[in-house]
């Protein structure tokens, strides 16, 4: 069971995803117009909704802010490998894959995943091992993305590269010391961009798995940035050649 806290958070999850919402906890002295929406919203789709204290409250946000709202929902379903190649093939555009590889931040995968639903790419792919799942402070700060962005966990990512690459999909790593730049990269066609975790990057085995590998150039005394604002640099850029 998942747990989504938070007015806006609730909010999408009982519009876009009530088939899956099972009951809503709100603050039983909280009457404003928010929270008003919310509670209606709820009635209208059939949902439970329990107004409770806010210590109740504090203790099914498991740590979450919660604005006086959370809500418990079904686990989204699991993505096998396997229809990673289902999913491509749905396409009708040049898929755009996004490889996380090790990322152990919640706030950083659920800023990910907000990227990757506003950028529009199609996928996340991340391992198993040594890496963030979905988790409540996830879905809080991909604001919605968590349950709209196929996330793909995978036993083996190396495999997980080669398999792509027989689909015919370019593997692009990013690294500091890569020798082309992200502006000089041509991302028209089918790609899926690996970034590295907090602090370490690409591990070594992954990076010989990729085709190229390009750099965020940076111009002052700081060696890279966060993964999070990595992403949204590098899939924007893939947005704005594929846009024009």
């Amino acid at each position: 069971m998942n747990v989504i806290a938070g007015l806006h958070d609730v909010r999408l999850a009982l519009e876009q995803d009530a088939a899956n919402v099972i009951e809503v906890f709100v603050d039983g002295k909280r009457k404003d117009k928010r929270m008003i929406q919310v509670s209606s919203l709820a009635a209208k789709r059939g949902i439970p909704t329990h107004r409770v204290d806010k210590d109740e409250l504090e203790h099914r946000a498991e740590g979450v802010r919660h604005q006086g709202v959370v809500a418990y929902c079904r686990e989204r379903p699991s993505h096998s490998e396997a229809s990673i190649e289902a999913l491509l093939n749905e396409l009708d555009h040049p898929p755009l894959i996004l490889v996380l590889d090790g990322v152990q931040d919640p706030h950083n995968l659920g800023a990910c995943l907000r990227t990757v639903d506003g950028s529009g790419a199609d996928a996340v792919i991340v391992p198993a091992d040594r890496a963030c799942g979905i988790t409540p402070v996830v879905s809080k700060v991909a604001a919605g993305a968590a349950n709209s962005v196929p996330l793909f966990t995978v036993n083996n990512l190396s495999r997980t590269l080669d398999d792509l690459k027989a689909l015919g999909i370019w593997i692009i790593g990013t690294a500091e010391d890569a020798d082309q730049d992200v502006w000089q990269m041509d991302f028209s066609g089918p790609c899926a961009v690996v970034l590295g975790g907090e602090g370490s990057g690409m591990r070594p085995l992954t990076r010989k798995h990729c085709d190229l590998v390009t750099r965020i150039p940076m111009a002052g005394v700081v060696e890279s940035l966060n993964v999070s604002v990595a992403t949204g640099v590098v899939l924007y850029e893939v947005m704005r050649q594929r846009l024009s």
